[in-house]
């Protein structure tokens, strides 16, 4: 018999609803927005799989520096930093204090204390004002793992992270043959698009095999844009 979930931590979001951290046994835990499951830490894949693509050849880079919004249960920060060099510099951009907390209390055993890792900085900040304000050719990486990723009805000029008006902000934080990393529920064209047309080289991954498989989007930002995101690509 499976045992019950038990209810570690809660709080109200301004817009949202009761966000709750739930456990039941060694390393099964959930988060859970009113009736939603957020994350599962029984489900990981897509997170993993998040966090080794938009890393992608930077275990050779001398100082890299990966921009990471959204931490979750820090999953993806976990898979960020085993494919990073000691010498990396992460940034995490988080909304909410308490997640921070989480990750470096009772779901610190999950990453091996990822939210710990002297490589790691974290903000309590909007990940879409961290990327404005970052400065031109400032990441090497942007890996965005929030719980909601573009879908059909996403604004597509004016949505902080995935509208048109947004990519711009991230094309311009990246380096030189920077990759932007995407996690979603489901394949989005209209995103794709819209990263191609920002002068970036895009492709979606579906990790795993069975069972339900979410989209990650790898997109690498390219030297040069005429509009349909072609150009030279300067990754190490």
């Amino acid at each position: 018999m499976a045992l019950p979930w038990k209810t570690l931590d809660q709080f109200t979001t301004e817009d949202e609803g009761i966000l709750e951290l739930r456990q039941r046994g060694k390393g099964d835990y959930l988060i859970t927005l009113g009736s939603q499951v957020l994350m599962n830490s029984k489900a990981q894949r897509s997170e993993i799989a998040l966090g080794k693509l938009g890393c992608q050849g930077l275990m050779r880079h001398p100082k890299p520096h990966v921009l990471v919004g959204g931490l979750g249960m820090a999953i993806t920060l976990r898979a960020v930093l085993d494919a990073l060099p000691g010498t990396a510099q992460v940034t995490v951009a988080e909304l909410n204090p308490i997640i921070h907390e989480w990750c470096l209390g009772p779901l610190s055993e999950l990453t091996g204390g990822a939210a710990k890792d002297p490589r790691v900085t974290t903000e309590i900040a909007d990940v879409a004002k961290l990327i404005k304000k970052s400065g031109k050719e400032n990441f090497d990486a942007i890996i965005i793992d929030l719980y909601r990723g573009p879908h059909p009805q996403t604004d597509r000029l004016n949505d902080p992270i995935y509208g048109s008006r947004a990519i711009k902000h991230t094309h311009s934080a990246l380096k030189p043959g920077g990759i932007f990393a995407v996690w979603g529920e489901n394949p989005d064209s209209g995103f794709e698009k819209r990263l191609s047309s920002g002068g970036f080289k895009v492709h979606c991954e579906r990790p795993g095999k069975g069972g339900y498989r979410h989209a990650v989007w790898v997109a690498t930002k390219t030297t040069i844009t005429d509009g349909r995101g072609t150009g030279s690509n300067l990754t190490p």
